[in-house]
C-alpha cells in the first residue's frame, strides 16, 4: 500500500452524509488543515508548469471528486451536514455527493426539519460555489425537484 494511501484511511473529510465529528473541534480543525496543505503540496508537484499550480486540480482529485470537492469546503471553513445513526439528519451545512453525470460532484445545503436550511440555501451554495472556484473548481447552480437548488461542480 502506497504512503497515498495511508494517508487517504487516516482522513476522511466531512462530505455531509457522516456523523457529527466527535473530539474536539480544534482537533478536527488541525487535521483539516493537514489534509489541505497536503492537497496543495499535490497541485504544486503535479501542476508544476502552470503559472498558478495551486488554482487548478491534480489528477488525484480528478479520481476522487467527492473528496476533493468536500475537503475544499471544510478547510474553507464551510459547515458540512451530518446524520444520526437513524440517517436523521442533525446538523445544516453541506452534503457532497456523486453527480449525475461522470467526474461530476452534486452540492446541496441540508439541515434538519424546521432548520431553515432551504432558506439560507441560495446564499450558502454561493458561498460553497465562491471557495470551490478559488481552487479552479466549476460550480454551477441549478434547482431541482421541489425547487431546491444544488450546485453541479466539476474541475
Amino acid at each position: 500500500m502506497s504512503s497515498a494511501d495511508d494517508h487517504d484511511a487516516g482522513f476522511e473529510p466531512a462530505t455531509g452524509d457522516g456523523p457529527l465529528s466527535p473530539g474536539p473541534a480544534g482537533k478536527r480543525a488541525a487535521s483539516v488543515r493537514t489534509a489541505f496543505e497536503g492537497l496543495l503540496q499535490i497541485r504544486r508537484l503535479t501542476n508544476s508548469g502552470r503559472p498558478h499550480p495551486e488554482g487548478v486540480p491534480a489528477p488525484w482529485e480528478r479520481h476522487r471528486t467527492v473528496r476533493a470537492v468536500a475537503l475544499a469546503l471544510e478547510a474553507d471553513g464551510l459547515p458540512p451536514s451530518a446524520v444520526d445513526a437513524s440517517g436523521q439528519r442533525v446538523a445544516t451545512g453541506y452534503r457532497v455527493r456523486e453527480g449525475e453525470q461522470p467526474g461530476t460532484v452534486r452540492v446541496e445545503w441540508l439541515g434538519p426539519p424546521g432548520s431553515g436550511a432551504a432558506h439560507e440555501e441560495e446564499a450558502e451554495l454561493a458561498r460553497c460555489a465562491a471557495a470551490l472556484g478559488r481552487l479552479g473548481w466549476t460550480a454551477l447552480l441549478y434547482r431541482g425537484p421541489r425547487r431546491r437548488r444544488f450546485l453541479e461542480v466539476e474541475p
